[in-house]
């Protein structure tokens, strides 16, 4: 928009900066009309606003104007160096900013552009640039500016209403873009960012905005809550005026509903505390298998780009056409041979139409959902809450191939098809022939271009890209095989994958999907075995030669990295480094694979998983949620989103973040309604501030779960739900009853091997108050469980700080004896 040059003001002996306005802008703009606004622009004055010295026109037609020079930096620079400010020092820097704001609008001038590049900083305190520009060019109007190729204003910090054209704009857009600043000076991130502009006004558009207290444990309830109140979508929402956001930060308790208060009326959930570090290796075994499952078997989780007030086009249903749900593709040849095809043509389509800015493309694993058929389209539409439908088959017809396919609404009446041919010998042409086909139905769909990327499959090799297709099929089978416990099943689908690798790769050797391909298979292998630690160690050591013989290939495929990341993790799960450093490193060295894996390709959903599973490890619990949450916000269709919906609740109630675990805990009722883990979550809740200590629906919870768990786990279960009730009869000030039942229950070592139950029986001990009696049962869990000891000392766990300051409970962690 304009260049910044140092210059000297010889006549006051000063330096200024002197900023010229781009030669499109200036003859766009005009002299005139520039002048005018920029002399508007010098007569608002204010502490923390860059006054204007001047203005003019070069010779040569260029106009510019003259401000003083501040020897500081930006907040921008302040933020690339330290990442994130101390809650104090922000708030304090946007109530400033605030000021400015307010006064401004006051005079009638609206910035438009407040992101943390336009705000200095000068012994401490916030100066606001460039209202002169955004003043002068806001004049213009949108049309006119846009006819420049210039926009006013940065997608990471605009208002929905901006990012949308309304004309009019008002302050409380700016108050929006001050409250995405101050979400970044805390957080250290926007609060929504994306690969492309349209992506990220997409998300400002229809995200809900991530919980601050994810990231900053020490966040007030009452700041969120302004911060919160600033992002609203709607302007009607925000503060009315910056002033108003000025004054309710600077209110030690803001006016606005506290996250406590919010909770315990959304709150319809509650559930038992299983604390991360207490089994962390087993839960993180189970967790780190199935997150890479689907995304390797669908090369990656594809982005969710989500639109915004995009019209129905005519479907009665209320869903979005934008939001696209692929169907697998029907292999209707008589024996079935062309299904590795049809599952190709299918993620391949998926893939191309993810990568389209505008349109949100329902992933792999949510279209796999719904492959085995008999469910009616209409139903598969609301499920998915998919607008358009893509459907189709692929059958032989002498030496050709043909794919009929048909586009269909919410309603599932078809609205668009067609059928095509190519010769059998070119699966590459038939692929690219129905992505280019269905990009045509879908611009007439939508009335926009549909634009599809470069094709990025990285072979030109039809018969290379046929067999990588086969192999697909025989990973799947594997999968089949090892929820089936068929040891000779398993590895003959392991065997017949890697063969029609092995060719693939003769024919491309430089093709990274197919060794990636290999590796996944070996892993796979290594969890099927992972009782014989000698049989996963040798497949271990297979997948991750094949990972590595990938990145050899791209060194920057996040599939591949994402691979070997989760390879080396699951060899430290398994225990197999020799001594304590070495297993440390090669956590290190998994965290960083995976790590790199989502920088690369940060709608990576597996990798974010498997990173989630890992940062447990590493006590970093803000980190390990904030990857949760990446791989359920990248792709809600994970092979193991049940997985990650409990991380997510257990890493929220463990760090008491009590709203947020309510949150998760009903995410995974609604999805999970069979999951007798979404019951313990509502009853865990019921225990806390969340929710109303509601007795007698605590113990129809408590019956609901116990038949919702197997027969082999009932006993358990019983064990469990009981500690549970006891706990909210706590909660309830029934002490003597809460006594009672937990002297009752019986928890034995032959149903609870690892003493699970008396940690939760210490923590309802230490509610009623007995100290005694917690350490007590705290003292048999850490019997069987000796190497978690140091995490009651090193953590400051909520669930004990009632006896923390007894030093039978300091020797107990810090000993293992009272």
């Amino acid at each position: 928009m304009a260049t910044v040059y140092l210059a000297k003001d010889q006549k006051h002996d000063r330096e200024v900066a002197i900023k010229v306005l781009l030669p499109d802008l200036g003859m766009a703009l005009g002299p005139e009309r520039f002048r005018r606004e920029i002399q508007l622009a010098t007569k608002i004055s204010h502490p923390h606003i860059l006054a204007l010295y001047d203005s003019g026109e070069t010779p040569d037609h260029l106009l510019y104007y003259v401000m003083p020079f501040i020897p500081g930096e930006s907040l921008r620079a302040r933020l690339d160096r330290e990442q994130q400010l101390s809650v104090d020092e922000a708030v304090q820097i946007t109530i400033e900013v605030a000021s400015a704001l307010d006064y401004a609008h006051r005079n009638g001038i609206v910035h438009r552009d407040i992101k943390p590049e336009n705000i200095l900083l000068d012994d401490g305190h916030a100066i606001v640039a460039d209202f002169g520009i955004a003043h002068a060019v806001s004049a213009m109007g949108d049309e006119k500016l846009t006819q420049t190729g210039i926009t006013l204003g940065t997608p990471t910090y605009m208002s929905p209403e901006q990012a949308m054209g309304e004309k009019d704009i008002d302050g409380r857009s700016d108050v929006y873009a001050l409250g995405c600043v101050l979400y970044e000076m805390i957080a250290g991130t926007p609060p929504f960012v994306g690969p492309t502009a349209a992506s990220i006004i997409a998300r400002h558009t229809m995200d809900r905005v991530p919980s601050l207290a994810i990231v900053r444990e020490n966040v007030p309830d009452e700041l969120e809550d302004t911060v919160l109140k600033a992002l609203a979508k709607i302007p009607a929402d925000r503060f009315k005026t910056a002033g108003e956001f000025a004054q309710a930060l600077q209110r030690p308790a803001g006016a606005t509903y506290s996250r406590r208060v919010m909770a315990a009326r959304s709150a319809t959930a509650s559930m038992r505390a299983i604390d991360p570090k207490k089994k962390r290796k087993k839960v993180a075994m189970i967790a780190g298998a199935s997150a890479f499952v689907l995304a390797i078997a669908g090369w990656g989780a594809w982005h969710f780009t989500r639109g915004a007030h995009i019209r129905n086009a005519g479907s009665s249903t209320g869903l979005d056409p934008r939001r696209i749900a692929v169907m697998y593709f029907e292999d209707d040849s008589k024996t079935h041979e062309l299904s590795y095809l049809s599952d190709g043509l299918t993620e391949t389509l998926i893939a191309r139409l993810s990568a389209v800015p505008g349109l949100d493309v329902v992933s792999t694993n949510g279209a796999a959902l719904f492959r085995e058929g008999g469910v009616a389209p209409d139903s598969i539409a609301r499920a998915l809450s998919a607008g358009t439908l893509v459907v189709g088959s692929i059958e032989p017809d002498k030496d050709k191939l043909r794919v009929n396919v048909r586009l269909k609404d919410g309603t599932g009446t078809d609205f668009e098809r067609a059928s095509f041919e190519q010769p059998k010998g070119n699966p590459l042409a038939l692929r690219d022939t129905l992505a280019n086909r269905v990009a045509e139905f879908l611009r007439r769909r939508l009335g926009t271009e549909v634009l599809l990327r470069e094709q990025r499959e990285g072979t030109t090799n039809a018969d290379a890209w046929a067999l990588l297709q086969q192999a697909e099929q025989h990973f799947r089978s594997e999968q089949t095989a090892i929820r089936a416990s068929d040891t000779a099943a398993v590895l003959s689908e392991v065997q017949r994958g890697d063969t029609l690798l092995a060719q693939a790769a003769a024919l491309d050797p430089a093709w990274p999907a197919v060794p990636t391909l290999r590796g996944s298979l070996a892993y796979r292998a290594s969890r099927f075995f992972g009782d014989d630690q000698t049989s996963a160690s040798k497949w271990v050591t297979v997948g991750l030669a094949y990972a590595d013989s990938a990145l050899s290939l791209s060194a920057t495929s996040a599939d591949a990295l994402e691979l070997r990341g989760t390879l080396r993790y699951w060899r430290y799960l398994l225990g197999l480094e020799p001594g304590a450093a070495a297993a440390k490193q090669l956590l290190a060295d998994a965290q960083s694979d995976l790590e790199q894996a989502v920088k690369i390709n940060p709608a990576q959903a597996g990798a974010w998983g498997v990173l989630s599973s890992l940062l447990t490890h590493t006590d970093d619990v803000t980190s390990a949620r904030l990857a949760a949450r990446r791989a359920y916000e990248q792709d809600a269709y994970l092979s193991n989103i049940d997985v990650i919906v409990w991380r997510l609740f257990n890493l929220a109630f463990d760090d008491a973040q009590f709203t947020e675990a309510v949150h998760w805990c009903d995410v995974g009722g609604k999805r999970f309604p069979t999951d007798p883990r979404f019951g313990e979550c509502r009853l865990s809740l019921m225990a806390t501030k969340a929710m109303e200590p509601d007795v007698p629906a605590a113990w129809r919870l408590a019956d609901s779960i116990v038949k919702l768990n197997p027969e082999s786990s009932r006993q358990y279960a019983i064990a469990s739900t009981r500690m549970g009730v006891a706990a909210v009869l706590t909660r309830a000030t029934l002490t003597d009853s809460a006594k009672h039942l937990l002297t009752a229950v019986k928890a034995p070592a032959d149903i609870d091997p690892t003493r699970d139950l008396e940690y939760d029986r210490a923590y309802v001990w230490a509610l009623v108050g007995d100290k005694a009696a917690a350490i007590k049962s705290l003292s048999i869990f850490l019997a069987a469980n000796p190497n978690v000891a140091a995490g009651f000392n090193s953590d400051n766990n909520w669930r004990w700080r009632t006896i923390a300051d007894d030093p039978r409970f300091q020797r107990l962690v810090t000993t293992g004896k009272q």
